[in-house]
């Protein structure tokens, strides 16, 4: 039993809010109340939760020895050696192979962009999260193949305004996670992760600063565009901008006074502000676009 409840934690099941992000294209393209198209995202969800534990479980592998010299992550299963190396690396072989079977048998091209999730996430396991910059543009990308990957399996258009706020936000997420690294750790910091070493609390305030302000200005375009006014079929999308606002302002008050940030996931589901402001968010766009 006590492996079980450890294999259980190390997939992570609460970091599989992340693969929301495949909702956004058919929110956004009108189809939302199909049931037979909502029915495959929600099946390409699945798919991507076993995606993304296989991922976690990767990368508790490759970081053992530095997790266990973490102060939180070495009471993580496979880092206390609740859960051995070899068990974990069998559960991964078995949800990655099976995940990427179920996602082919789905459709051909979200079976692709699944390929291309992992593929992303082995690179970053391994290289990417260990050179600066680059290691939040993987992270950032990993966030664009979920949305991408939503509209494949819905068959509908990927707007370019999906990827470009998509990408945006995570690298705000992905920022906002690193200070919180950087801060935590202080001295440390380099010592758990290789490209921390390359990093000052400085340096990514001035990058979470600009993708900040990307983010809003790439929002409010999208909201106020006379083209995606009448393709959605309402001129009052830009009401939803306040909201965004909002979430972007809440969640550095939490990063900046609060010390959050760490885990976007665990901050999303702790914090009742964001939560509400999140729900409202849904609400608005949802009523906009589909209360004709």
């Amino acid at each position: 039993m006590p492996l079980l409840t450890g294999l259980a934690r190390s997939l992570r099941p609460y970091q599989w809010t992340k693969n929301g992000f495949l909702f956004f294209a058919p929110l956004f393209a009108h189809v939302a109340l199909q049931p037979q198209v909502m029915g495959r995202v929600c099946i390409a969800f699945g798919l991507f939760c076993a995606l993304s534990s296989t991922v976690y479980l990767m990368n508790d592998i490759a970081d053992l020895p530095r997790d266990r010299l973490h102060p939180e992550k070495k009471r993580r299963p496979i880092a206390s050696g609740q859960v051995p190396v070899g068990v974990a690396t069998a559960a991964a072989i078995v949800l990655g192979v099976g995940a990427l079977a179920g996602a082919f048998a789905l459709d051909r091209m979200f079976g692709y962009a699944s390929v291309a999730y992992l593929a992303n996430n082995i690179l970053y396991s391994f290289w990417m999260k260990h050179v600066v910059i680059l290691d939040v543009m993987s992270i950032a990308f990993g966030f664009v193949v979920r949305a991408v990957a939503g509209g494949l399996v819905a068959h509908v258009r990927i707007s370019h305004w999906l990827i470009l706020c998509t990408a945006l936000l995570a690298l705000f997420l992905a920022l906002t996670k690193r200070r919180q690294e950087l801060t935590s750790l202080a001295g440390e910091a380099g010592n758990h992760r290789v490209a921390l070493k390359e990093y000052t609390a400085g340096f990514v305030d001035q990058m979470i600063a600009v993708v900040t302000a990307s983010t809003l200005i790439a929002y409010s375009l999208y909201a106020l565009d006379r083209d995606v006014a009448e393709k959605l079929g309402t001129r009052y999308l830009g009401l939803t901008i306040p909201f965004v606002l909002y979430g972007i302002f809440r969640y550095l008050y939490l990063v900046h006074l609060r010390g959050g940030g760490g885990n976007p996931s665990r901050v999303l589901l702790k914090d009742r502000p964001l939560q509400i402001n999140m729900a409202l968010w849904l609400a608005s766009v949802f009523a906009l676009i589909y209360g004709k």
